[in-house]
C-alpha cells in the first residue's frame, strides 16, 4: 500500500509541475510616468498558476502573493482565481521611480522590467530677499530665484508687466537621491531698466506642474532726497512777500529739511516751506532747500527775480590829476530790470559816457569838478553817485578886480584862489610893500583854506584917500607856475547924506499927519462959525451965470483968506492947515 501512495503522489506533484510549467503571463508590466501623489497600477496576470507571485522594485523582493505588508502604500489587487497580481501603488513617492518585476516562482517565468517614472513638482520658488528688495539708486539689480526637489529639474523664466524677461543665468544641481534636482536662476537688471515699485515673478515649471509655480518680489528703490525749489510770483518788486516750496521725493522717508540763503542757514524754518520779505539780496544771493534722509542729502539753489532799483556794486572815487594827464574814473551798479548808467558833469546836461568807465584824456583845469555816475532802472528807481575831479596845476585866482570900502573905516581885499596842489606861497604887494602874513603897519594878511580853495584877506586898519589911488596885486605860486590878479580899492559911498535924507523924509511925513489932523479939526470949526453969517446957494443957471457965480466965490474965499491971515488966533490958521492937508493928500 506505501508503494502505491507514494507513487500517487509523485504522480500528482508531477502533474501539479506539468501545469505550473504551462503558465504564462497574459498581463505584464509596463513603462509608465506618473505624478507624485498620484496612484498607478503595474499589472500582472498568469491565469491558471496556482503558485507563489512575487514582486521585485529594482530587484529588491516586495512580498510574496498578497502579503506586501511592509509597504502600506502597495497592494496586490485583481482575481486571484483569475491568476491577477496586480500591484497598486497608492499615492506615488519619488522612491516609487524605479523597475518593477512579476515573478511566477514556481513556474520559474518573469514579466519584462518595467520602469515606473516618477515626476516630481518643484517645491514653491524662493526668491531671495523676497517679498521686498531694497537697492540703492544706480546699483544693478540682481534677483536670485531657486527651485527645489523636481523632477524632472524645474524650467525658471522671469516675468515683469506680463513680459518674460530674458538674460537669466540657469544653473542646476542633482539632489541626493539622485533623481531629483534643485534649479536655481538669476536674473540681472541695469539701473536704466528698474523702477521702484515694480513686481518681478519668478515661475517654476516641469512636467508634473506644467503651469508652474509663482514667487513674486517688489523691487524698492532707495535713494536719496530728489528734491524741486519752486518760487511762487516771479518777478517781483523789492519789499514783497515770496513763497518758497520745496517738494521732495525720497526712499527712505525726509528726515528733516534745511533752509539757507547765501550760504547761511535760515533759523526757525523746518518745513517744506518757507515765506520772506525779499529784498535786492534775493536777487545775487540764492535760497536753499536742503533735503535729508538715511541715505544722503540733496540740496538745490534757486534765486528770485527780484525788480530793484540801483545799489552801488563798486564805488568811484575822486581823483587827483596832474595837467595833460588821462583821469579815469570807475563806476559799478546793480539793478534788475538791466540799468543804464550815465556819465555827466555836474551843471551840464552833456552825456558823456554810458559805460561803466568815464576816461577824460588829457585833461585841463577847466575840467576840474564834480562828476556824476547815475544809474536808471527803467520804472524802478535811480540812483547817482557824486565823485571830484582835481587837476593838478598852476593857482588860478578868481577875484572881483575892483572891490570897496568905506573911507576912514576898516576895509578888506580878498583874493580867491583855487589850486591844486595848494598854493606854497600867497604875496601882497601894493607900492613898495610886499606882504605873505602877519601884519605890518595898517596892513594884515590872513590866509584861509575852504572846500573851493583857498582865500587871501588883506585888511587895512583906517581907510585913507591913498588907498583908494593904491594898485593891489594877490600873486599865488605852486609847483606847476603862479598866477597873479590885480586889485583895485574903490570907495564905497557913505551912508551919512542916506541917513540925513531918511530921517528928514521921516520927519516930514510926520509933520504932514499932524498938521493934516490939525486942518481937518479947524475946518470944523470954521463951518460952524459960517453957519450963522454966510449962506451959500447953489443955483443951476447958465453956463454965464455959473461962470460968473464961481468968480464970485473965489473972490469970496480970497478975502476970507485974506482976512484969516491978520488974525492971530487959532481958527485964523485953518486955511493955511487945509493947505497943508491938501499937499498931504497929494
Amino acid at each position: 500500500l506505501k508503494p502505491l501512495v507514494s507513487s500517487l503522489i509523485m504522480c500528482c506533484t508531477f502533474l501539479y509541475e506539468l501545469l505550473n510549467c504551462s503558465a504564462v503571463f497574459t498581463q505584464q508590466p509596463t513603462d509608465l510616468v506618473v505624478v507624485a501623489g498620484q496612484p498607478v497600477t503595474l499589472p500582472c496576470s498568469i491565469p491558471g498558476y496556482n503558485g507563489m507571485v512575487l514582486w521585485l522594485r529594482d530587484g529588491m523582493a516586495l512580498g510574496v502573493n498578497r502579503d506586501l505588508s511592509g509597504y502600506p502604500r502597495y497592494d496586490i489587487i485583481g482575481d486571484h482565481r483569475k491568476g491577477e497580481y496586480h500591484l497598486l501603488i497608492q499615492r506615488t513617492e519619488i522612491q516609487d521611480d524605479a523597475v518593477f518585476e512579476c515573478q511566477a516562482i514556481q513556474a520559474a517565468i518573469r514579466s519584462r522590467p518595467a520602469h515606473l517614472t516618477v515626476f516630481v513638482a518643484p517645491d514653491n520658488p524662493v526668491i531671495v530677499g523676497a517679498p521686498v528688495v531694497s537697492l540703492q539708486a544706480g546699483d544693478q539689480l540682481n534677483l536670485t530665484c531657486h527651485a527645489d526637489s523636481a523632477k524632472p529639474a524645474a524650467s525658471i523664466i522671469w516675468i515683469r508687466n506680463g513680459l518674460v524677461l530674458n538674460g537669466a543665468v540657469y544653473s542646476k544641481t542633482l539632489l541626493r537621491d539622485g533623481k531629483r534636482e534643485s534649479t536655481v536662476s538669476t536674473l540681472y537688471l541695469l539701473p536704466h531698466n528698474i523702477e521702484s515699485g515694480q513686481q518681478i515673478t519668478c515661475r517654476a515649471s516641469n512636467k508634473a506642474a506644467p503651469n508652474g509655480k509663482d514667487a513674486t518680489v517688489t523691487i524698492d528703490i532707495q535713494h536719496p532726497p530728489i528734491v524741486n525749489l519752486t518760487v511762487e510770483r516771479q518777478p517781483v518788486l523789492e519789499g514783497s512777500v515770496v513763497k518758497f516750496h520745496c517738494a521732495a521725493k525720497a526712499n527712505p522717508p525726509v528726515i528733516y529739511y534745511r533752509w539757507a540763503k547765501g550760504g547761511y542757514v535760515i533759523p526757525d524754518v523746518s518745513g517744506d516751506t518757507y515765506e520772506a520779505l525779499v529784498d535786492y539780496s534775493f536777487f545775487t544771493e540764492p535760497v536753499s532747500c536742503e533735503v535729508t534722509n538715511i541715505l544722503g542729502n540733496t540740496n538745490i539753489t534757486r534765486n528770485v527775480d527780484v525788480y530793484f532799483g540801483p545799489r552801488m556794486g563798486a564805488e568811484p572815487q575822486s581823483l587827483q590829476v596832474d595837467q595833460g594827464s588821462d583821469a579815469v574814473f570807475n563806476c559799478a551798479w546793480t539793478g534788475n530790470p538791466s540799468l543804464t548808467i550815465v556819465w555827466m558833469k555836474r551843471g551840464s546836461g552833456v552825456v558823456l559816457s554810458n559805460k561803466n568807465t568815464l576816461t577824460l584824456k588829457g585833461v585841463r583845469q577847466e575840467d576840474a569838478g564834480k562828476y556824476v555816475c547815475r544809474a536808471v532802472v527803467p520804472r524802478v528807481g535811480v540812483g547817482e553817485k557824486e565823485v571830484s575831479l582835481t587837476v593838478n596845476g598852476p593857482p588860478t585866482i578868481s577875484s572881483t578886480q575892483t572891490q570897496q570900502a568905506l573911507y576912514g573905516e576898516r576895509g578888506q581885499i580878498k583874493c580867491f584862489i583855487h589850486s591844486s596842489p595848494p598854493p606854497d606861497r600867497i604875496a601882497w604887494s601894493w607900492k613898495e610893500t610886499v606882504l605873505e602874513s602877519g601884519t605890518s603897519g595898517r596892513y594884515t594878511v590872513e590866509t584861509v583854506s575852504t572846500e573851493e580853495g583857498v582865500i587871501s584877506t588883506l585888511t587895512m586898519s583906517n581907510i585913507v584917500p591913498a588907498d583908494f589911488q593904491t594898485i593891489y596885486n594877490c600873486t599865488a605860486w605852486n609847483s606847476f607856475g603862479s598866477d597873479t590878479e590885480i586889485i583895485r580899492l574903490k570907495e564905497q559911498e557913505t551912508l551919512r547924506l542916506a541917513v540925513i535924507v531918511g530921517v528928514a523924509v521921516g520927519a516930514f511925513l510926520a509933520l504932514s499927519i499932524l498938521l493934516g489932523t490939525l486942518s481937518a479939526f479947524c475946518c470944523t470949526r470954521f463951518h460952524t462959525s459960517l453957519k450963522g453969517g454966510i449962506q451959500v446957494e447953489i443955483v443951476h443957471k447958465d453956463h454965464d451965470a455959473a461962470q460968473e457965480s464961481e468968480e464970485h466965490m473965489n473972490i469970496t474965499q480970497m478975502m476970507v483968506s485974506e482976512q484969516f491971515d491978520t488974525a492971530s488966533n487959532t481958527d485964523v490958521l485953518c486955511p493955511r492947515l487945509s493947505g497943508f492937508s491938501g499937499m498931504y493928500s497929494l
